[in-house]
């Protein structure tokens, strides 16, 4: 059984930085993709940023390209979303995602992924 269990959220101002980890169990895939999404209120769930685990290439949403950086540590079964520069439009719930079964092209649509976590809320004040 896979899960997905996101930490790291929280609140902070205007700039600040917050880094989020989903650590995945029962995850076997070695060839996958794995990402991050965000559903802020009233709003639909978006892509913010996605990786291949066998190569590592990323995928960004443009609105946080140059300020998101997407990693994993595969001994650790963990993928990381650092969030610098964070902007009061940046609040939302951030959900981790993976999909099942091989994937080389990390895109961010949620038709691709199987498996989500329960999120973690990340407000930012300005």
């Amino acid at each position: 059984q896979v899960q997905l269990v996101e930490s790291g959220g929280g609140s902070v101002q205007t700039g600040g930085s917050l880094r989020l980890s989903c650590v995945a169990s029962g995850y076997t895939y070695s060839s996958s993709c794995m990402a991050w999404f965000r559903q802020g209120p009233g709003k639909e769930r978006e892509g913010v940023a996605a990786i291949a685990t066998r190569g590592g290439s990323t995928n960004y949403a443009d609105s946080v390209k140059g300020r998101f950086t997407i990693s994993q540590d595969n001994a650790k079964n963990t993928v990381y979303l650092q969030m610098n520069s964070l902007k009061p439009e940046d609040t939302a719930m951030y959900y981790c995602a993976a999909v099942r079964g091989i994937c080389y092209s990390p895109v961010l649509s949620t038709y691709l992924y199987n498996y989500w976590g329960q999120g973690t809320q990340v407000t930012v004040s300005s």
